[in-house]
C-alpha cells in the first residue's frame, strides 16, 4: 500500500516578499519545484469517492493526474488534466478552489486540503516550459459553429467544439483574444504571456480566430448564418459596468474598475512611456467594493505608487474576495475602511478632492448568507484625489439590443433552457452574459456544457 505524506499543511507556496512585490509587477506567487510537488501530491490518499472531481466545473481527473506526479510522468499527468481542462495554467493559478475540488477534499476535513491548485499549476507550467503541443487529431464534421466573444467561457467551448470535428472560428471584439484573461486579471496573478500560450493551444487544435469583430455591429447574427455557421455560441461575458449612482461619479479622476484594469492590462499603463498609455492614479486612491476585482485594481494602484484604502460596506471578514487576494492586499500596505459606505464624491475644479463616506453597522442576514450593512447616518469626509468603482459588472447589453428575438432578464443576463439554447434557434448561450459577472472556471464550465449540447443539436440528438 502506498504511503500517503500525513502533513496536516499544505507545502508553503514560494512567494515574493510583500515589500518588493508591491513595486513591480512580476507574479507574487512564485509556484513549486519538483521536490515540493511531489511532497504536496503525495498528501492526496486518492479516496475512491472522488469529491474533489465533483467539486470541479469541468471534472479534472484529480487523483489521476496527482498519482501520475507521483509517478514522476509530468506529461501524463498534464494529458489527464487537459482531456477536460482546456487551461490548466490559468485554473490553477485564478480558480476558488477553496469553494471547489479543495472545498470538498477529504483531508479537509481535518487538516488543511490537498493543494489540488498549486499541482495544476505545477504541471502546466511544466509542459509550458518544454514548449510542447500535443497534436490532436479528429475526424471532421465538416460542420462550421460560431462562438462570439474569447473569454474563458469562449475558449473552452470553442476547443471542445474542435476536439469533437467541427469547424470552429472564435470572433472577439478587442484586438488580442482572452476576454477577462487579458484585460481584467493583473500581470501579477496571471502573467499575459501565459494566457496567450493556453490561447494558442486552443488555435492549434485548429480554431480560428477572428479579432476586431463585434458581433452585432460588425456582423450580425443573420450573417453569421448565412455564412454557413450552423450553430452559434454567445459567451459576450460581464463588461458593463455597475456604478454606485452618487454625486460626483463624473468627476475626473474617477474610474470603473474595468476602464482602469483594461488600461493596465491589455494596454499595458503600468509600462508607460514604453507604453503610450497614460492613466492617471492620485497620491491617495479610493477603491469601493470588496471583491476580487477591487483587490486587484487596488493593488495595481499600489504599485504605482499610491497610498490606496479600499472602502466597503461590511466587515473585513464578510468581504467577497478570496481569502489568498484579501491577505495579499494586506500584506502589501493595502488600508482598509470597512462598514463604510461612499454617499458623494466631492470635487475642486473637476477632479477628485474627497469622499463622503456613511459609517455602517450590520444587522441581519440577507439572501448571501452575509449580514446586511444598516446605514447609521454618521458620516465622515476622507481626502482621496482618485476614486475606482468596484462593484461589480453586468452583461454587456449589445446582443440584447441588436437582437429583440433573444430574451434577456430584466438585469440583462440572457434567458437558456436546459439545453442552454437561447429563444433563438441554434443559438446557445453560456458564461458571465448568462449568470452574470462569476469566476473563470464557472464560465469555462458553461461553455464546455455549452459545447455537448451543440454537439447533441447538430448531430439530431
Amino acid at each position: 500500500m502506498a504511503k500517503f505524506n500525513m502533513a496536516k499543511t499544505k507545502v508553503p507556496m514560494p512567494e515574493q516578499d510583500p515589500n518588493e512585490r508591491n513595486k513591480n509587477f512580476k507574479e507574487v506567487s512564485l509556484g513549486y519545484d519538483l521536490e515540493m510537488a511531489k511532497e504536496e501530491a503525495s498528501r492526496c490518499i486518492q479516496c475512491k469517492n472522488k469529491p474533489c472531481v465533483s467539486g470541479c466545473p469541468v471534472s479534472v481527473k484529480i487523483p489521476e493526474f496527482i498519482k501520475l506526479i507521483l509517478e514522476d510522468d509530468l506529461d501524463g499527468a498534464y494529458d489527464k488534466i487537459v482531456e477536460t481542462n482546456n487551461l490548466p495554467a490559468i485554473c490553477g493559478r485564478v480558480c476558488p478552489q477553496e469553494n471547489q475540488c479543495e472545498g470538498r477534499c477529504t483531508r479537509g476535513i481535518k487538516d488543511e486540503p490537498v493543494g489540488i491548485g498549486r499541482l495544476e499549476r505545477f504541471v502546466a507550467d511544466y509542459r509550458h516550459n518544454k514548449n510542447y503541443h500535443k497534436p490532436v487529431e479528429v475526424e471532421s464534421k465538416g460542420k462550421k459553429v460560431a462562438v462570439v466573444g474569447a473569454g474563458p467561457s469562449g475558449l473552452s467551448a470553442a476547443a471542445d467544439l474542435a476536439k469533437l470535428g467541427y469547424k470552429v472560428t472564435l470572433f472577439d471584439a478587442f484586438h488580442t483574444a482572452g476576454g477577462v484573461l487579458m484585460y481584467g486579471i493583473p500581470e501579477f496573478r496571471l502573467p499575459k504571456t501565459l494566457v496567450q500560450k493556453e490561447l494558442k493551444n486552443v488555435i492549434g487544435l485548429g480554431v480560428k480566430l477572428k479579432t476586431n469583430t463585434i458581433v452585432g455591429r460588425t456582423l450580425s447574427l443573420e450573417e453569421l448564418f448565412e455564412q454557413g455557421y450552423e450553430a452559434i455560441y454567445l459567451s459576450t461575458g460581464a463588461g458593463l459596468p455597475k456604478f454606485l449612482n452618487i454625486p460626483g461619479e463624473n468627476l475626473n479622476g474617477v474610474y470603473s474598475a474595468n476602464e482602469f484594469l483594461t488600461r493596465m492590462n491589455l494596454m499595458k499603463a503600468y509600462k508607460f512611456p514604453e507604453y503610450d498609455t497614460p492613466v492617471h492614479v492620485g497620491k491617495k486612491v479610493c477603491v469601493v467594493g470588496g471583491g476580487n476585482v477591487a483587490m486587484d485594481a487596488a493593488r495595481s494602484a499600489k504599485r504605482l505608487g499610491s497610498d490606496v484604502t479600499v472602502v466597503y460596506r461590511r466587515g473585513f471578514d464578510e468581504m467577497p474576495a478570496r481569502v489568498e487576494e484579501s491577505h495579499h492586499a494586506k500584506e502589501e500596505g493595502i488600508n482598509f475602511l470597512n462598514l463604510h459606505n461612499p454617499v458623494e464624491i466631492i470635487g475642486e475644479n473637476g477632479w477628485v478632492k474627497a469622499v463622503k463616506v456613511e459609517k455602517m453597522q450590520l444587522g441581519e442576514a440577507d439572501k448571501s448568507g452575509r449580514r446586511r450593512p444598516i446605514p447609521t447616518g454618521e458620516y465622515d469626509l476622507v481626502d482621496f484625489d482618485s476614486v475606482i468603482i468596484a462593484i461589480g459588472q453586468s452583461p454587456n447589453p449589445l446582443i440584447k439590443q441588436t437582437n429583440k428575438d433573444i430574451n434577456t432578464e430584466s438585469w440583462g443576463g440572457i434567458i437558456i433552457d436546459d439545453t442552454t439554447m437561447t429563444s433563438k434557434e441554434a443559438v446557445f448561450a453560456g458564461g458571465d452574459a448568462v449568470s452574470g459577472a462569476a469566476t473563470v472556471i464557472l464560465a469555462m464550465g458553461a461553455g464546455k456544457k455549452a459545447a455537448e449540447n451543440i454537439d447533441k443539436y447538430l448531430e439530431g440528438k
